[in-house]
């Protein structure tokens, strides 16, 4: 980038570390340029470590922050980001916004991947598309970003060795360069590997299952095993779902699920976490409660429900 630009993104990230908003024409520029950095990038991000690994953030920019403070700040650590963004949340606009900013200013230091919630069906039942209605006055934003999202790359690869999405595997992808070759510029469809890999969970029952989330399949410990083993992985990374300590292994730690909104909805009680991998590929879990709020909900105990 020029200078002027890079002095205009600059103005962008520390206008939304302030909780303000970008002007629409700002949000254009940024998601154009966005757009360049993302289509660049191949359904497998090629990522090497160290890099810290985050979970589900959704909207809770306060907590973002945090994150940011605890684990190190941008370009002195490097970030890969499993999906979901937006919803739920009350500063969806500027969480994407930030960390849109953040690639678009450091593309080689934060990698972003797409969730179930960067899409227009789901954004739009789940709060973005009012929260972009509430703020800008019109669709416009809400636009904007859907439009931006089909360019996530929907999979990481780290060192050869993780394996990380956001949701899980697929029936129809035996190795990751099936991944490679999908057509992911495009709307999450409802069906096929590219919305397996985007919504599956693992489960504690062998085999491929239908799944309760109306999209994906659950996938067993013996499908996880197969499929590291095929590939020469460790392991796989995922996020999507709610886990009270911030992260949970399963499949004897062929899977490991990260969360990072801590006390989700601002009413589940849950700590986030993220995975921080050394030089060596030595992986440890730091765990953190929800940052100060001015004006949020206060952290509310209760046992969670099930949540998209």
């Amino acid at each position: 980038m020029e200078k002027s630009e890079t002095q205009d993104v600059d103005n962008w990230i520390k206008k939304l570390q302030e909780f303000k908003q970008l002007s629409e024409n700002e949000l254009k520029s940024l998601c154009e340029k966005a757009r360049e950095v993302l289509s660049a990038e191949s359904n497998v991000k090629v990522v090497q470590s160290p890099v810290t690994v985050c979970g589900d953030i959704h909207g809770q920019l306060y907590d973002l922050l945090e994150l940011f403070k605890i684990g190190g700040s941008i370009p002195d650590t490097n970030y890969l980001f499993l999906g979901d963004y937006v919803d739920r949340g009350y500063y969806s606009v500027e969480t994407v916004s930030l960390l849109l900013a953040l690639k678009v200013r450091f593309r080689d230091r934060i990698t972003i991947l797409r969730g179930n919630h960067e899409s227009r069906q789901i954004s739009q039942v789940y709060g973005f598309y009012d929260e972009c209605l509430r703020k800008y006055g019109s669709p416009n934003a809400w636009t904007l970003f859907t439009d931006l999202f089909d360019y996530l790359p929907i999979t990481a690869l780290i060192e050869d060795k993780i394996f990380c999405m956001h949701g899980g595997l697929s029936p129809s992808i035996d190795t990751i360069d099936h991944v490679r070759i999908l057509d992911r510029i495009q709307e999450v469809p409802h069906e096929g590997p590219m919305a397996d890999i985007i919504w599956s969970d693992p489960d504690e029952r062998g085999g491929w299952g239908i799944s309760n989330r109306g999209c994906g399949y659950t996938f067993g410990q013996d499908i996880s095993e197969v499929f590291n083993h095929s590939n020469g992985l460790s392991f796989v990374a995922r996020a999507h779902q709610l886990c009270m300590e911030g992260y949970n292994w399963c499949h004897e730690k062929n899977v490991v699920t990260i969360f990072s909104a801590p006390n989700y909805t601002y009413r589940c009680g849950n700590e986030g976490a993220f995975m921080e991998l050394d030089d060596s590929m030595n992986h440890t879990f730091v765990q953190y409660d929800p940052a100060p709020r001015i004006d949020e909900p206060k952290m509310v105990k209760r046992t969670p429900d099930y949540f998209l």
